[in-house]
């Protein structure tokens, strides 16, 4: 690099031009102030558009309507409320039950064990209990669709109706 400079220098002597001149040449540089280097574009940030954060209906109570499509029929449908202690309760079917329910972000769900009534129940309606405390016990995501809270969990998808 020294060398190049000495020698477009000792050029620009013997030729009679300033060296300011003969470096800027034979470098291809096209000058040295702040208004003559190149700009760099500056892009604007745009953050990624995101869905709006539902918030979890506390203090509503909901009956379920199906379980992995089969409904439930009869006045004996479960039921759950989830109150803003986030402590959940409701009917089963046969039992009643309580456990502690913590909505998270994303939509997520957390349910603690369950702490159930013994009652004994039919052979079908006791089934048909384990199954939806089983489900509702390992809930992973809700989401409101329409006027329904739908829970989805590892053994299936519960859907509910808000009770009147």
């Amino acid at each position: 690099m020294r060398a190049m400079l000495f020698a477009a220098m000792a050029c620009a002597v013997t030729a009679g031009m300033p060296a300011t001149d003969a470096m800027a040449q034979g470098n291809n540089v096209t000058g040295f102030g702040k208004d003559n280097r190149e700009k760099p574009e500056k892009k604007q940030y745009v953050p990624a558009s995101k869905a709006q954060e539902k918030m979890f209906p506390l203090d509503a109570t909901w009956t379920a309507v199906s379980l992995n499509g089969k409904p439930f029929n009869g006045a004996d449908r479960p039921s759950f409320i989830i109150d803003k202690q986030y402590r959940a309760r409701g009917y089963g079917g046969c039992n009643t039950f309580a456990a502690t329910a913590f909505p998270l972000r994303e939509q997520h769900l957390a349910v603690g064990p369950l702490a159930l009534t013994k009652k004994p129940c039919d052979k079908g309606t006791g089934a048909t209990e384990q199954d939806f405390f089983i489900a509702l016990r390992t809930a992973a995501q809700w989401d409101l669709v329409g006027s329904q809270l739908v829970i989805k969990s590892q053994k299936g998808e519960l859907k509910f109706d808000r009770a009147l």
